[in-house]
């Protein structure tokens, strides 16, 4: 299996509620739909309103019966942010009034600022090939024992008389799918040769300044947005000593969603490897690495003073060994504080206003780091 893949279409159970969705493209006209001037006035006007693509594509299909898919992705620059996609529309208004611009196609949001609700990048990037019916997931994957595993719904058993299935308390459970011993391998599934089964994700996170104790959801079925997300959410974590949620630095500075204008390849129905231009979602972490990294050092200087005021009142000053230095280099002694804080005011400066810059440019342990 790739090694890749595998990472990528990890899932976790712990689920974050949300409050709306931001998506990545909108919808537009079929071009069979796009013949018949009726359904161009439902689609204007259903635009016009904010209605959310589904509800504007179930009004086509009341009226015209014999279309299959009236409506079709349509790739773009901006985000869709549309009022019947939140369970408060005024939340998509706050969030266009905020984050739109106006670069030549209306205001539209081309990016927007968002922190992630938790440390674990599965839980704020949940993903899984999955397989749709009328109604409901048929198939889909999931990660068990490092080995990605197809599942599907338990059929209903029936009664003995054979008149009515027996009803479930839960719901149906759920079992591994009889084919293939149920691994989930694309190369060797039907469906997903069928283009059946697809790669289907979304992105949970909070917008600063967005008054909401729900999150938001941006849904994405590009590998190469999740694929490129899950790499700067690594980086990120490494950075900061396995967080990602929150702001990422002292400055309060969050990361931020675009899109960005690629070459995508992919394998048409002759088998040939085609490159097209797509939009595609990406994630910027603009910060400061250095800062990052020496945050990091004032965490662990922040520990080690905690430790040492413990060893202190324990009857133990002076005995441990910072565990953070290699071995042999024996105990870092502190600063002198009170000698800085007698050049400080012989400089003619406050000392509690030196003491707040330290802290803020250094960390709260600035005076155990003789550097």
């Amino acid at each position: 299996m790739d090694p890749q893949h595998a990472q990528l279409l990890s899932t976790n159970s712990l689920r974050v509620p949300t409050a709306g969705k931001i998506r990545a493209g909108i919808k537009v006209l079929s071009r069979k739909a796009a013949g018949h001037p009726k359904a161009q006035d439902i689609y204007d006007e259903g635009v016009a309103q904010g209605r959310s693509f589904n509800d504007i594509e179930r009004d086509l299909l009341k009226t015209f019966p014999d279309f299959t898919s009236p409506l079709v992705p349509h790739n773009v620059p901006w985000f869709s942010v549309r009022p019947q996609d939140f369970v408060h529309p005024s939340l998509a208004e706050q969030i266009v009034e905020r984050f739109a611009e106006d670069r030549g196609e209306g205001r539209q949001v081309y990016s927007f600022p968002v922190v992630f609700p938790a440390d674990h990048w599965p839980v704020v990037m949940p993903h899984e090939l999955a397989v749709w019916g009328a109604s409901q997931k048929r198939y889909w994957s999931q990660y068990i024992d490092g080995q990605r595993m197809c599942r599907c719904k338990e059929t209903p058993a029936e009664r003995h008389s054979g008149k009515r299935v027996v009803r479930l308390f839960g719901g149906r459970q759920t079992r591994f799918r009889e084919h293939n011993q149920g691994r989930c391998e694309p190369e060797q599934c039907p469906e997903y040769q069928r283009r059946l089964c697809n790669l289907m994700g979304r992105f949970v996170f909070y917008i600063p300044g967005i008054r909401s104790l729900s999150a938001f959801e941006l849904p994405t079925r590009s590998f190469y947005a999740m694929s490129a997300a899950m790499q700067m959410f690594e980086a990120v974590r490494s950075l900061r000593g396995g967080r990602l949620a929150g702001f990422i630095d002292h400055e309060r500075t969050p990361f931020f969603f675009s899109k960005r204008l690629m070459q995508v390849s992919h394998v048409d129905k002759e088998g040939q490897v085609v490159r097209v231009p797509q939009w595609i979602i990406d994630l910027q972490a603009p910060v400061d690495v250095a800062e990052l990294l020496a945050q990091r050092d004032d965490a662990g200087a922040v520990t080690q003073q905690a430790q040492m005021a413990v060893d202190a009142l324990q009857g133990r000053a002076g005995e441990r060994v910072p565990a953070a230095l290699p071995p042999g280099e024996g105990v870092v002694e502190p600063l002198d504080r009170e000698r800085i804080f007698d050049q400080v005011q012989a400089m003619g400066l406050e000392v509690s206003a030196f003491e707040a810059y330290a802290a803020e440019r250094w960390g709260q342990g600035w005076a155990l780091n003789p550097k």
